[in-house]
């Protein structure tokens, strides 16, 4: 069988460089350790700013997978000072760090020996990300759901920017959802993928079947972008109450918790604004993390094989 290995697989101690996205109350111990279990890179979550919690689901991430594990700081929703000490005291080796400058903690990150990717939606924040010493780079196209620059640039024209100015390993995210998109991505210059909406969809995925069954049911033009004269933006699905977001011109921010948990676990879907990449278009079934990330590796060398055998040239 064809195995991955490239700097990504190297750094992070990966079978596949899959890397879960960070998504608030939802990348938590029961998502992420059955991706940490498929082979991948399962990652917690600190944007809903619940540290104790937090902790806890770190633990019982220890209790339930023996394989590699990170955490993301998301830095607008996280503004403890110690929060880079909270991280380097859980023992991960693989921390994301965004929404807020990479100065902030990429250096003490690392001189306790962690590695660090920093999540960038321009070419600008990319080089300076670099600077500050960063090991690598999620670069996130405009198509993902959840947090967005409010001006944003789709992955196919953001990624090969990116790659062609830095040397540093990319995690590609928005529109990764499969093989296909998978293969596409490092074609463009990545050597790993994060999946968002593909995860929240996920058998595993701790939110009320509403939201998931609205992600299958969803065209690919089913999604909205708020806050776009503001920061940040966000990508949602498109519901009553995303549509009238829409119209918005003042920041939606202060609305956007409002009864989240009604939305999140609860399965009301007007309750809150349902975050969501474009890729739900595509997305036509709720199933086991094993099985998505068993399938995109499948397909993605499958992909590789048979354009190498239609295009190729001795």
């Amino acid at each position: 069988m064809t195995t991955f290995d490239n700097r990504v697989t190297q750094m992070l101690g990966v079978e596949i460089p899959i890397v879960q996205a960070p998504m608030g109350w939802i990348a938590r111990s029961q998502l992420a350790s059955a991706v940490s279990n498929a082979g991948a890179m399962g990652i917690i979550e600190t944007s809903s700013g619940q540290l104790d919690a937090v902790k806890e689901e770190i633990r019982k991430m220890k209790d339930l997978t023996d394989k590699p594990f990170g955490v993301n700081i998301a830095q607008a929703f996280v503004r403890d000072p110690a929060i880079a000490e909270f991280v380097i005291d859980q023992g991960v080796k693989f921390v994301t760090t965004s929404a807020g400058s990479p100065m902030k903690y990429t250096a003490p990150l690392k001189e306790a020996g962690l590695t660090v990717f920093h999540v960038v939606p321009t070419l600008a924040g990319a080089l300076k990300a670099v600077e500050a010493g960063v090991d690598g780079l999620i670069v996130e196209g405009g198509e993902g759901g959840g947090f967005k620059n409010p001006r944003d640039v789709a992955s196919m024209v953001l990624l090969p920017l990116v790659r062609s100015k830095v040397d540093v390993p990319i995690i590609a995210a928005g529109g990764m959802v499969d093989g296909a998109s998978m293969a596409a991505a490092f074609a463009l210059g990545a050597e790993g993928i994060q999946m968002g909406t593909r995860m929240v969809s996920a058998l595993e995925s701790p939110i009320h079947d509403n939201w998931k069954n609205s992600i299958v049911d969803a065209d690919e033009t089913d999604t909205v972008f708020l806050n776009r004269h503001h920061s940040p933006g966000l990508r949602a699905l498109r519901t009553n109450r995303s549509e009238e977001l829409e119209r918005f011109e003042d920041n939606v921010m202060g609305q956007f918790g409002q009864n989240i948990m009604d939305l999140y676990f609860g399965g009301d879907m007007e309750a809150a604004v349902a975050l969501c990449g474009q890729v739900a278009g595509r997305i036509e079934s709720i199933r086991p993390v094993a099985d998505i990330i068993r399938e995109t590796s499948k397909e993605f060398f499958e992909v590789m094989d048979d354009m190498a055998a239609r295009y190729a040239r001795g």
